[in-house]
């Protein structure tokens, strides 16, 4: 928790995440108070003590970062927690959602596509999506993709050198498609956003290349020194798995507010 009586504050929940902890680095929060309480001071799943700490701290914003992948409950109501409390203080309420609410198609997706999700996680975030909105109707809720980091260690950095090194049975699979975006463009964009209360409803920001599950282990596997023709390839189609195949965001409105998202070439380059 870092404040120091400035008049600007920023409530953000799941701190300790990669976003969270890129979001707490950036030099663009210097004149915002920050107060990011962790989860066993602030459990989004009580809507009693969401009010009360929201109500206790006034924050001027809230970048609600906080999930459980596999806790419906942490995801949906915890959502609509935070964005009732939000709007009770007047509070700029800026959602992290996922490509995921969306079923996959060869086109890419804008806004005004309404979620199509087919799994479980997918359908979780479409109904928090939902609550916020319901619940904080001057909210941004921002789509975005898989989340890497070249600071600190990822999840996608752990599963492809744990591939490699063979602890682990992981594939990447040639025919999964998604649009890779660094931890720290996307912080800048949450705060970006704190200050644009202009800017509402769904918003996608995300990197700006469609890759391969393949393709993206294999240059991280690069990155890491190790070799990329190694990492262990599959198909998705003859997985027998159902999620989303090709799954690109359109981040043409983002890109217009300012929201740039580098290519993994360039946020890789050494």
């Amino acid at each position: 928790m870092r404040r120091s009586g400035r008049r600007r504050s920023l409530l953000v929940t799941g701190g300790s995440g990669l976003l969270g902890s890129h979001l707490m680095r950036l030099p663009a929060l210097a004149d915002w108070d920050i107060v990011a309480p962790p989860s066993r001071l602030l459990d989004v799943r009580d809507a009693a003590a969401v009010e009360e700490q929201l109500r206790s701290w006034k924050p001027t914003a809230v970048a609600h970062l906080a999930y459980r992948r596999d806790d419906p409950r942490t995801i949906v109501q915890g959502s609509a927690n935070v964005a009732r409390a939000a709007a009770a203080i007047g509070a700029r309420l800026v959602h992290l959602s996922t490509d995921l609410v969306f079923a996959g198609r060869p086109e890419p997706y804008t806004e005004l596509d309404e979620p199509s999700p087919i799994i479980d996680y997918g359908r979780w975030k479409a109904s928090a999506e939902a609550e916020v909105v319901a619940g904080c109707p001057d909210a941004v809720v921002v789509r975005t993709s898989l989340i890497y980091a070249t600071d600190v260690a990822s999840p996608p950095q752990a599963d492809v050198e744990a591939a490699l090194t063979g602890r682990s049975a992981m594939r990447f699979f040639t025919d999964e498609v998604r649009c890779p975006v660094h931890a720290a463009d996307l912080a800048a964009a949450v705060v970006l956003l704190a200050e644009r209360r202009d800017v509402t409803g769904p918003l996608h920001a995300a990197g700006p290349d469609a890759r391969s599950r393949a393709d993206i282990a294999a240059r991280r596997a690069r990155w890491m020194g190790l070799d990329p023709f190694r990492v262990p390839l599959a198909s998705l189609a003859e997985s027998g798995l159902v999620r989303p195949g090709h799954l690109v965001l359109d981040c043409a409105r983002a890109r217009k507010l300012g929201l740039a998202c580098r290519s993994m070439d360039d946020a890789l380059a050494r």
